[in-house]
């Protein structure tokens, strides 16, 4: 089963966005939002500014690689992340405001992969390690 095509906007080869929704995890509505699916980022990340007006914190900071080799220090905590009606608590860094970005994290915590060609989520086997 395919997650659902039409959550999946403006593909590019390796690169696409999806729409999500984010939420305080003590409940409360869920802002849709369209975040870009980056495999190379850790956790998921959202603009701060959002992430304040959902009355959501940070609970630590902390530092952070950067694509062009540096780190930078951000803020650090957890949010309900909502991807095709299913809800989950998921890490989140609390980014600039124009980082609206699905990370690796959040992928694994729904147990979903990258298909970069088709430019959508698919699910992935799972495996226990026992025979």
């Amino acid at each position: 089963m395919v997650w659902e095509e039409a959550k999946r906007v403006n593909s590019d080869i390796g690169t696409f966005t999806y729409d999500v929704s984010v939420g305080h995890l003590e409940g409360g509505p869920l802002t849709p939002i369209r975040a870009r699916v980056d495999t190379g980022s850790i956790h998921s990340m959202f603009p701060t500014s959002l992430l304040a007006q959902l009355n959501i914190s940070p609970i630590q900071r902390r530092s952070y690689a950067l694509a062009d080799g540096s780190s930078r220090q951000y803020g650090f905590g957890y949010v309900n992340i909502e991807v095709d009606g299913l809800a989950l608590p998921c890490p989140v860094i609390f980014g600039p405001e124009d980082k609206h970005l699905l990370g690796a994290t959040t992928l694994e915590a729904f147990e979903l992969m990258v298909d970069p060609i088709a430019g959508r989520l698919v699910p992935r086997e799972l495996y226990t390690g026992l025979i």
